[in-house]
């Protein structure tokens, strides 16, 4: 699994992926954050938090980690190479696992760098240093979690394809339905609201970002990543067939 994780990096880094995906992150947080007027501009909110950044980081990402993953297994099956990995002494599970961690630890990397705004507004608040460190710890564990959630529903869409843009479209579908679709839905069906919102990454996101860890949350999350790195696993044994 260590090589599959290792491969996944070097090719990120490679080539100009991963510093792409690095650089449209941060710019694209940067404008719409400090920048341009609207509802995300942190410094127009009045308030001394990150609540703009963690309204907009999920929807960014949802264009952002089907970009990263749409490669990982059907590039693979493009250029052939997939019967040869499968058939190296690894179980599917390693294989599927070194390229989710591989892709996570890039997005990751993405992440780091933000945790700077916390640097630049703490000192601005009334009084100083007035920041609910609580809630925006707890809104980058959510963060986390989602991420890990996007990223096993990209990998799942990469392996049902040899065409990386079918991966993208479909891996974007997704995960826009299970972060927004359900909140929608929610407000259409009131009779049903809570219970269609909490099959959706949303509430459960949104209910981290509280700073409060509910072990629901934590399990929903990591219910929706095992539930498509497995099903990852379940396509791949047809091509090890």
């Amino acid at each position: 699994m260590k090589a599959i994780l290792l491969r996944e990096i070097k090719s990120f880094f490679g080539s100009l992926t991963g510093y792409l995906v690095i650089a449209v992150f941060l710019i694209l947080n940067g404008i719409f954050l400090w920048i341009v007027d609207g509802q995300y501009n942190i410094l127009q909110s009045g308030y001394n938090d990150l609540t703009p950044f963690f309204q907009l980081a999920p929807l960014v990402l949802l264009l952002l980690i089907p970009a990263v993953t749409m490669k990982t297994i059907s590039d693979e099956r493009k250029q052939g190479t997939i019967e040869l990995l499968v058939t190296k002494p690894l179980s599917l599970n390693q294989i599927v696992t070194g390229k989710f961690l591989g892709s996570f630890l890039l997005v990751l990397l993405a992440i780091l760098p933000t945790v700077l705004y916390i640097v630049i507004l703490n000192p601005y608040g009334m009084p100083a240093g007035n920041m609910d460190l609580g809630s925006t710890t707890g809104s980058y564990l959510g963060l986390l979690f989602l991420i890990a959630a996007y990223t096993s529903v990209g990998i799942f869409c990469s392996s049902l394809s040899d065409n990386q843009i079918i991966a993208f479209i479909l891996a974007v579908i997704i995960c826009f339905v299970l972060y927004v679709g359900f909140d929608q839905l929610a407000e259409l069906i009131k009779t049903s609201a809570t219970i269609i919102e909490k099959i959706g990454m949303s509430y459960h996101f949104k209910s981290m970002s509280r700073g409060v860890i509910d072990t629901r949350d934590l399990i929903y999350f990591v219910s929706v990543t095992l539930f498509f790195l497995t099903a990852t696993v379940f396509n791949l044994k047809n091509v090890r067939k």
